[in-house]
C-alpha cells in the first residue's frame, strides 16, 4: 500500500493527490462543522429566495465561499498554496460570515414577518452561532491552547 509521507493518506496515481477527496477530513469535527455551515448557508439562501430575494446575494456568496474552503480542505489542495495563512483566512471567513448573516437576519426580519422570512431569521441565528463556534475553535487551535 502506497502511504503518504506525512499523514498516512494514500497517494493517488499520477501525482494527483491534491485532488483526491479526504473522507477522513469530511468525518472529522472540522469537516462536519464546515458541512453544517454549508448546509445551513444553502438553507438560508433558499429561505431568502422564497421571502425577500434582495438579500439572497449575500447568502449565495457565503455558500460559494464556504464551498470553496471545504473543497480546498477536503482535497488538501490548500497545502500547495503555501504563501497563504489558511488558519487566519478560515478565521476571517467565519467572522465575516457571522457579520454578514447578522446584518441580513435583522434586515430580513425588519422587512417582513412572513413564514419564510422568520425561518430565514431563525436559521441565520443558528448559522451565526455555528460560524462563531468555528471561529473560536480555529482561534484556540492556532493559539496552541485548544483544550
Amino acid at each position: 500500500s502506497a502511504r503518504g509521507p506525512r499523514d498516512g493518506r494514500e497517494e493517488a496515481p499520477g501525482g494527483l493527490r491534491g485532488f483526491a477527496l479526504d473522507k477522513e477530513f469530511l468525518r472529522s469535527p472540522k469537516g462536519v462543522l464546515m458541512e453544517a455551515e454549508l448546509g445551513l448557508c444553502f438553507l438560508v439562501f433558499l429561505l431568502l429566495t422564497a421571502s425577500i430575494s434582495a438579500y439572497m446575494g449575500a447568502a449565495l456568496l457565503e455558500v460559494l465561499v464556504t464551498l470553496a474552503f471545504l473543497g480546498l480542505r477536503a482535497t488538501h489542495y490548500y497545502e500547495r498554496l503555501t504563501r497563504m495563512n489558511w488558519p487566519c483566512l478560515d478565521f476571517l471567513r467565519c467572522i465575516s460570515a457571522a457579520i454578514v448573516f447578522t446584518v441580513v437576519a435583522f434586515a430580513v426580519i425588519a422587512a417582513s414577518h412572513s413564514g419564510s422570512a422568520v425561518s430565514a431569521f431563525v436559521f441565520s441565528l443558528i448559522l451565526i452561532a455555528v460560524f462563531c463556534f468555528d471561529a473560536y475553535k480555529t482561534y484556540r487551535a492556532e493559539m496552541g491552547s485548544d483544550q
